[in-house]
Order: structure tokens, then C-alpha cells, then sequence
């Protein structure tokens, strides 16, 4: 019952609605869900007398950082906001922990629910899309932001639909950005790449047809964000599974994988030549180089100001939660003033120690879901790896942690793998 619960929970994941307890206060559903089928994970592990923690480096790091979080809200300049910030981590990290003492069987079947959530989501940013060449651009946003309401809140939807970031000029045209049900493009982006990789993974190692579809299907809604940071961790992602699957590099695989290697690479060729041809998206990814553009420009000058607080506060940070008070003092919480790059943020919230060990978290899974693909020569860890190397680079150019989309989306993906050592001793 608990694994269930835990699966529809991940298939729920990208339509999850919000509570409003108070006004103002805008609650995401999938916490509530998380806290209970933690407490329930609790109950089971204290009757049996068996509460299942990996205790390993992957887990070190984790409660490093979240203690690091914790603590420099001590010298915050708002208390609060830290105080809510932390919450949020807290509500949502347990998934680590439930996730990661599901048996190996379960783990495959959550991982399903998990693309297919994906899928589900993709078919409504395809429609979304598609609706403003019915109704026009207008009535097509002006439609959505009603629509979107109740699955981010009252308060976030407004603050959304004020700081809009889903119109987008590409080869001379205005779009009307595919946003399915997350509130901006860029965690949409975020979310479908770890699907859609997690979904090749899955078709490379049992060949199951759907798959494959699921996986082309999810990656076009994803280009269709037209996110540039998007579109860099999606080919990454892509080009590091290629890579580890090349036969003759780092490590020796069966002869027939040299089938599934032809498959990836008609795939990440026919996702070059999309990009390589003038179109609106090619021309998008083509402007992430261009310094001089607006956006890009801009986002240049965002780092600089935050390596600057990241240099008046190595160590400690200015607090979890306060980092844009140091940019403006006047600011509101739900302001989007951010670093635009996940490591600058963390860095100039908790300071480098708290960045350090982020960092680590990410790398130990991507080495050790490396390593038991090598020992059980399953592509689906490749499929791990790769899903947490795009997460990696898109983090360079947006923030998405405190996203209630996006952190138990990783977490899962590192639970898997953090998990995996025991499940492959036992099989």
C-alpha cells in the first residue's frame, strides 16, 4: 500500500494542486502527501523494528547540507524567509529516505510512473502550445493563467503572471511557450528531460517500444519551452549516455549492445540536425552564445552581482532564504530576484561549505550509478547518471530546488541510487 501510494505520488507530481490554508499562504498539495506517507514509512519501520537508512556517502552529504541550511538561518537578516525555505527542504527530503527502502522490483516500477507522469504532462504543454494558433496568442495566455490558478495558488500564480517568462521571440515570431502545468517554461524544461532520458534508458535495456515514443514525444515539448538552459542539459544529458554507452570507452560491454548504441546515436543526430537547420528553436539555442543579447547580457550581470555577495559571505552565507534583501532590501518574498544558477544561489545563501557538499551529492550519484551499471550492466543506471548530469548543467542557468516539481524529481533520482548498493548485494 505504501509503494502505491508512493507511485501515484510521482505520477501526480506534475499536476499537483495547491491549498490555500490562509490567504496569502499558498500550500503545494504533493508535501502534504509526502509528510504522510512519511509518517506512515515511520510507523511501518517502528513496528517492525527495521527503519531502512542508507548509510553512505550519498546520505553524509545530504544531512551535511541540509544541517549547513539550517544553521545559517541563525544569522539571516529575516529569520522568516529562511525558516520557510527550510520547511520546504524539510517536507520534501523524506522522499529520500521512503524511496530509498523500496525494494528493487518496486524501484523499477516507480521510475515508470515517474516518465509516465512526464508523458501525461507533455501532452498537455503540446496542447497548451498548439492553443494559441486556434485562439491567438492573447486569449491563449490569458485562458492559461486561469486555468494554472489552482495548481500553483493563488498568491504564486500572481506573482507568476506579474514576472511572466512565457512569451518568447524566436526567429521573429512571438510564441506563447509550452508551460503545460508548471508555472514557467524552464522547470517544465527541467522536469521533461529527466524523463525523457530516464525513458531512452528504460527502452535501450528492455527494449519496450513505448518507450522510445514516450522519449521523443517528452524531448519535442521540451524544445517547444524553447528554455536555452533546456536545451543545454537535454543534450547533455543525451551526450553523456552516448558516450557511456560507446563500447570501446571506459569500461567493455556485451556485443549486442552495439544495437542499442546505433539507436542513441540516430537519435542525438537527428536531434543535431533540428538544430543545425534555421528554425525557432535552432535560432534559440544559437542566441544562448550571444553575449550581447538581452537576456543573456543580463544574466551576466545577475552573476556578477552574486559572485559579489558570495565573496562577502564565503563562509557563512547571508542566510538560506535572504539572499535577494541583499540585492534589495525592499524586496518581497515571492519577488523573483535570484542568481539565475543554482550554485551561485546556494553559495550565497549558506556559503561554500553548504555548495560543497550540494556538489558532492550530485557527483557521488552520478559515480556511483556509473559504477553499478558496470557490475550489472543495466542501462536504466546509465539512464540515472545522465538524467543527473542534465539537471547538473541546466542548474547553471536557473534555480530550481525550491521547486516543488523539480527537487522531488532528483531526489528520486539519487534515492535510486544511493539505494542501489544494497539491492544489487541482495540480488
Amino acid at each position: 500500500m505504501l509503494e502505491k501510494t508512493l507511485f501515484l505520488i510521482f505520477l501526480y507530481l506534475p499536476f499537483q494542486v495547491a491549498l490555500n490554508p490562509t490567504e496569502g499562504f499558498d500550500l503545494a498539495s504533493i508535501r502534504v502527501a509526502i509528510l504522510i506517507v512519511f509518517l506512515l514509512w515511520l510507523i511501518k519501520g517502528l513496528k517492525e523494528k527495521n527503519i531502512p537508512i542508507p548509510f553512505n556517502r550519498i546520505t553524509i552529504s545530504i544531512i551535511s547540507f541540509l544541517f549547513i541550511a539550517g544553521l545559517s538561518i541563525f544569522w539571516a537578516s529575516n529569520a522568516n524567509w529562511g525558516i520557510r525555505k527550510m520547511l520546504f527542504l524539510l517536507s520534501i527530503f523524506p522522499l529520500y529516505f521512503i524511496v530509498s527502502s523500496i525494494n528493487k522490483k518496486s524501484t523499477i516500477t516507480l521510475i515508470k510512473f515517474f516518465i509516465w507522469g512526464g508523458f501525461l504532462a507533455s501532452i498537455v504543454g503540446f496542447f497548451q502550445f498548439l492553443l494559441q494558433f486556434i485562439v491567438g496568442i492573447n486569449s491563449a495566455t490569458s485562458l492559461w493563467g486561469k486555468i494554472i490558478t489552482p495548481f500553483l495558488g493563488n498568491s504564486f500564480s500572481n506573482a507568476v503572471l506579474e514576472n511572466s517568462s512565457w512569451l518568447v521571440s524566436a526567429g521573429g515570431v512571438t510564441l506563447f511557450r509550452s508551460i503545460s502545468f508548471f508555472p514557467d517554461p524552464h522547470m517544465m524544461s527541467f522536469y521533461l528531460n529527466m524523463t525523457a532520458i530516464l525513458s531512452l534508458s528504460i527502452y535501450l535495456q528492455n527494449k519496450t517500444k513505448a518507450y522510445f515514443f514516450i522519449f521523443l514525444f517528452i524531448s519535442l515539448v521540451s524544445l517547444l519551452s524553447f528554455s536555452r538552459g533546456g536545451y543545454l542539459g537535454l543534450t547533455s544529458g543525451l551526450f553523456f549516455m552516448l558516450i557511456l554507452s560507446s563500447k570501446n570507452l571506459f569500461y567493455k560491454i556485451k556485443e549486442d549492445f552495439q544495437k542499442y548504441l546505433s539507436v542513441t546515436m540516430i537519435v542525438i543526430s537527428t536531434l543535431f540536425l533540428m538544430f543545425i537547420f534555421s528554425n525557432p528553436i535552432s535560432e534559440r539555442l544559437s542566441s544562448s552564445f550571444d553575449l550581447e543579447e538581452g537576456s543573456n547580457s543580463e544574466r551576466i550581470e545577475i552573476w556578477k552581482n552574486s559572485l559579489q555577495v558570495v565573496s562577502s559571505n564565503i563562509f557563512m552565507g547571508t542566510g538560506l532564504g535572504n539572499y535577494s534583501l541583499h540585492i534589495k532590501p525592499s524586496a518581497d518574498y515571492r519577488e523573483p530576484i535570484y542568481s539565475h544558477n543554482a550554485y551561485l544561489d546556494i553559495a550565497a545563501e549558506i556559503g561554500m561549505f553548504g555548495l560543497i557538499f550540494w556538489i558532492l551529492v550530485l557527483f557521488f550519484s552520478i559515480k556511483d550509478s556509473l559504477k553499478y551499471f558496470r557490475e550489472k550492466h543495466n542501462l536504466v543506471y546509465i539512464g540515472l547518471a545522465s538524467a543527473a548530469i542534465s539537471f547538473s548543467v541546466h542548474s547553471f542557468f536557473e534555480t530550481a530546488i525550491y521547486s516543488v516539481h523539480i527537487l522531488p524529481s532528483i531526489i528520486m533520482i539519487i534515492a535510486v541510487i544511493s539505494s542501489s548498493k544494497n539491492k544489487y548485494e541482495n540480488n
